[in-house]
């Protein structure tokens, strides 16, 4: 990694147009169905966006990788944080603003962590998000960064879940949802999966992510994404199509903590998840 290089990058800022079909591709992508509360996200009828679809309109995390010097092949989505500020409208033009937040240097043999940020605005300048991400660049350790600076993310409470929430995948999960705009090779390409370390090819974080959150709305915000004003979580182990995903939530009145696991493998896959509900 190019240090400090890396911190005085500035992308050009990325116009997002889209209409209601990637809307709805989008939520197909994360297993909605055509019934019951899931048709609003799926029918042109009365069609709503679903929240975590925000983080698909950031595209400069190449910039960042290509100039920052950064190892693409070792890459691993850690974290991802979002704040919706405003509904996401179900179609639209969003242009989103990039800059990287700082980079915290684990050591030669531990990586190093990248935090970028995206704003999300439309044409009219309202701000509809922020969306931090964070790269776990396994290969970038030693890169003279400092050391401190962590995001940090709160474990979930010693209590038992108050409610659980299962969602099942598809075998072509993956499949569909690359069409929103991920199509990294990993997910769909076996050969690729197994040449750095997997089965099978797995589903992108960012689709187990987005299954956390319709669990959260079903569960706690009568399913509307309106209600939905951040969500953040640590990806901790890959979910693989076909799978089912549960969410465990704990309820303290608009503050939900998460996590995810598929409980076949015995496995967590999201840890320290937590959500803040827009009364």
């Amino acid at each position: 990694m190019h240090y400090p290089d890396i911190l005085a990058i500035e992308p050009e800022p990325a116009e997002f147009v889209y209409d209601d079909s990637y809307t709805m591709l989008y939520a197909l992508g994360l297993g909605c169905g055509a019934q019951g509360d899931d048709l609003r996200f799926v029918y042109e009828k009365d069609l709503r966006a679903l929240p975590t679809m925000a983080v698909m309109m950031g595209g400069a995390a190449g910039d960042f990788i290509e100039k920052g010097g950064i190892d693409y092949t070792m890459i691993v989505h850690g974290e991802q944080r979002l704040t919706l500020h405003a509904p996401l409208p179900p179609a639209g033009r969003m242009i989103a603003t990039a800059r990287c937040l700082g980079v915290v240097d684990k050591g030669r043999d531990k990586g190093a962590l990248v935090n970028i940020e995206n704003t999300v605005r439309d044409g009219a300048g309202t701000l509809h998000a922020t969306a931090v991400m964070t790269l776990f660049c396994r290969g970038d350790g030693g890169c003279g960064g400092p050391s401190a600076g962590e995001l940090t993310l709160a474990p979930v409470p010693e209590r038992a879940p108050d409610c659980e929430v299962a969602i099942p995948t598809l075998p072509q999960q993956a499949a569909i949802y690359r069409l929103s705009g991920d199509r990294n090779p990993l997910h769909i390409d076996p050969e690729m999966a197994v040449r750095v370390g997997f089965e099978r090819p797995i589903l992108h974080g960012l689709c187990t992510y987005g299954i956390a959150c319709r669990a959260i709305m079903r569960a706690c915000a009568g399913n509307d994404p309106a209600r939905i004003a951040a969500l953040d979580a640590r990806f901790s182990a890959p979910v693989y199509p076909g799978e089912m995903v549960t969410t465990r939530i704990w309820r303290d009145g608009d503050a939900i903590s998460f996590e995810c696991v598929v409980a076949e493998r015995g496995v967590t896959v999201i840890r320290n998840g937590a959500c803040r509900l827009r009364g």
